[in-house]
């Protein structure tokens, strides 16, 4: 059965995400660090999300704008970091400074999708 690429990518972005999400929870667990603090679900559900978002319009337009697709997609990513920033930069840096364990909570999941959406999104602008 061919499944729309659409759900091959998110499926597998999700489980990567997910994988990635229990594999940081148990680092912290291990070193007795607190689990749910710095907004680490809401960063890794919104850039899953934001992600999803990102390669399903690239997808759409692939076609259309086949010529401008690489600065569609820096564009995004570009925005994806600003909602980013603005959602977690005040958090993180209510304290005055952005300590490892914030920046970790916020670049896991970032570096995740990033890794994956290039991945994919490369295998199919190199098949038009």
């Amino acid at each position: 059965m061919l499944k729309h690429p659409m759900v091959l990518f998110s499926s597998r972005l999700i489980l990567a995400v997910f994988l990635a999400f229990a594999f940081h929870l148990a680092l912290l667990h291990n070193a007795d660090l607190p689990l749910f603090e710095n907004k680490i679900r809401a960063s890794y559900f919104i850039n899953t999300l934001l992600t999803i978002g990102i390669v399903f319009l690239v997808f759409v337009l692939k076609e259309k704008y086949a010529n401008q697709i690489g600065f569609l997609f820096l564009g995004s990513s570009l925005i994806k970091f600003l909602i980013f920033f603005i959602v977690f930069h005040g958090y993180y840096k209510a304290d005055g400074n952005i300590d490892t364990l914030e920046f970790l909570a916020f670049f896991i999941p970032y570096s995740v999708c990033l890794v994956l959406e290039t991945i994919y999104l490369s295998k199919w602008l190199n098949k038009m």
